[in-house]
């Protein structure tokens, strides 16, 4: 009996440095993970905003384009 108290107490030990291993590793991938959804969220909100921004110059700058011109420019266009 003594025999396996003094192999049972370094098994112990070294299963709970095992245990708090594998949770630093499963905390550095959980990390990983919130990293890389951040920046996928991140590029999805850059993408959204771009389109909207673009669709917005779209329906308003096609009009304001016309007019933008400059006279100069109004002017050739009218005499053709």
């Amino acid at each position: 009996m003594l025999q396996l108290k003094s192999i049972g107490t370094p098994l112990v030990l070294a299963l709970a440095l095992f245990t708090m291993a594998g949770c630093d590793q499963a905390e550095k991938s959980a990390q990983q993970m919130l990293d890389q959804a951040a920046e996928s969220a991140k590029q999805a909100i850059d993408d959204t905003n771009k389109a909207a921004q673009q669709a917005l110059n779209d329906a308003i700058g096609g009009e304001g384009e016309k007019s933008s011109k400059p006279a100069a420019e109004q002017d050739k266009t009218q005499d053709i």
